[in-house]
């Protein structure tokens, strides 16, 4: 029987992508960060630091929020070497709102959908070259747009 080069190559490859996928799909999870029932713990819990407040730091979020349940929230930041970009909402039950682990070939910008139990202070968080910086804004939640 004669192997051919190309599919032992092959069969390599592929054994090494099975290796390396637990290694993906277990990444640590930050259990006490999203599980802190206050913004500061939660901030401490997942990064060990104070943030410093940057204005290199956007976020874009709207002024009032009709429906709690769905409020646009986009991040974005030209700091170089970008490890993560995290979303807290001070008041909610479990303010830890968001966290997106980037790699060095990533946009540093995300965009999503969070819960706002009621009118918040929310705090972007960009982790970038060891160091955190943030930036905040106080959103109005109201009910069915009624301003209640």
């Amino acid at each position: 029987m004669k192997v051919h080069r190309r599919l032992v190559l092959k069969g390599m490859l592929a054994l090494s992508a099975i290796a390396a996928w637990p290694r993906l799909l277990l990444a640590a999870r930050p259990d006490s960060a999203f599980s802190a029932s206050d913004a500061d713990k939660a901030i401490a819990d997942l990064f060990g630091q104070t943030p410093l407040d940057s204005e290199q730091v956007k976020m874009k979020i709207p002024d009032i929020a009709e429906n709690g349940a769905v409020v646009p929230v986009t991040v974005s930041t030209d700091l170089e070497n970008v490890e993560s970009i995290s979303i807290v909402v001070v008041n909610n039950p479990t303010p830890l709102a968001a966290v997106f682990l980037l790699t060095p070939r990533s946009i540093p910008s995300v965009s999503v959908r969070i819960k706002m139990g009621q009118t918040s202070q929310v705090r972007a968080l960009v982790n970038a070259g060891g160091n955190l910086y943030s930036t905040s804004k106080d959103v109005k939640v109201t009910i069915g747009g009624c301003g209640g």
